[in-house]
């Protein structure tokens, strides 16, 4: 990632990392680079989607860390990582991960990426094949346009303006006040929702609101996706794919994951009945699972 700006004193400090799992932090590109690291073994790099964080892959970690390397950053922009002014395009984004393996001295890596994160993934595969033993897909962009229009508003003129005040710590004090007297109610919000509104609080601050409309604008206008994985992953095309969708996905439709096969005409599709745009987190033994079986062939 290339930056006009940033300086050692404009890294945030880190977040509190999932308990067992202490973050780390690497210098990449003049910017701080926040990361888990665990087990040995062949590598997989999970990559997480728009407003996500190395949160969303640390329930995987015990499953896989016996016999495998788990590797988790947060990318440029989210969580403990720098959120400095630059590039935030698919491209810039798989260069860092690219650096972050040189760093750790990682060969080749299995690519589990969601949403955002499959995007930055399949162009991980294009710009660096040689570095990827197989790819796994969970509802990702850059399979067709359609996309939820809360994230097609925030590529709208004027949108840098009106997310402080949506985002704003009254604001968001409302609807957690109403959050937990609903939940007093005996009501409790499915993981795909827990999910989006911890991303929605990460915007917080005028850094991350910057990075999240940069990230946002470089995949997403008022049309829909402007990113299409057609035509730019040639040489990954038979590379060993395994794409998750939920069938109630309200982020990007279950229909793109079957043309996945468009793209990946190896793919194994599996759709995950009732969960959301966070199959890995909704109905998370059955991801592990099935994420086993795929690495184990």
């Amino acid at each position: 990632m290339v930056s006009a700006q940033g300086s050692p004193q404009e890294s945030p400090t880190p977040e509190s990392p999932a308990p067992g799992f202490p973050a780390r932090v690497v210098r990449l590109r003049g910017h701080d680079l926040s990361y888990v690291d665990a087990g040995t073994g062949p590598a997989i790099l999970f990559i997480h989607g728009l407003l996500g964080s190395h949160d969303n892959w640390t329930h995987l970690v015990d499953r896989l860390d016996d016999h495998h390397r788990v590797v988790i950053p947060d990318l440029f922009g989210h969580g403990a990582s720098a959120k400095p002014v630059g590039d935030y395009s698919l491209g810039a984004h798989a260069a860092v991960l690219r650096d972050l393996i040189d760093h750790l001295g990682i060969a080749k890596v299995v690519l589990v990426g969601h949403s955002l994160g499959g995007g930055i993934a399949m162009q991980f595969c294009y710009l660096f094949p040689e570095r990827v033993d197989a790819l796994v897909l969970v509802a990702t962009g850059g399979f067709g346009r359609t996309v939820s229009p809360l994230l097609r508003s925030a590529t709208l003129p004027g949108a840098e303006l009106v997310l402080p005040v949506i985002a704003s710590s009254w604001v968001r004090g409302r609807v957690e006040t109403v959050g937990k007297a609903v939940r007093d109610l005996g009501w409790r919000p499915s993981a795909d929702a827990s999910a989006v509104w911890k991303g929605f609080t990460s915007l917080s601050d005028g850094e991350s609101r910057r990075a999240f409309l940069a990230t946002t604008r470089g995949v997403i206008d008022p049309g829909g996706q402007t990113i299409s994985a057609r035509g730019h992953t040639v040489s990954a095309g038979h590379l060993r794919t395994l794409v998750i969708w939920g069938t109630r996905d309200r982020m990007i439709p279950v229909g793109h994951a079957h043309r996945a096969r468009e793209v990946f005409p190896d793919a194994q599709v599996v759709l995950f009945e009732g969960a959301g745009h966070f199959p890995h987190l909704e109905q998370p033994d059955r991801f592990a699972s099935l994420l086993e079986e795929f690495l184990h062939r």
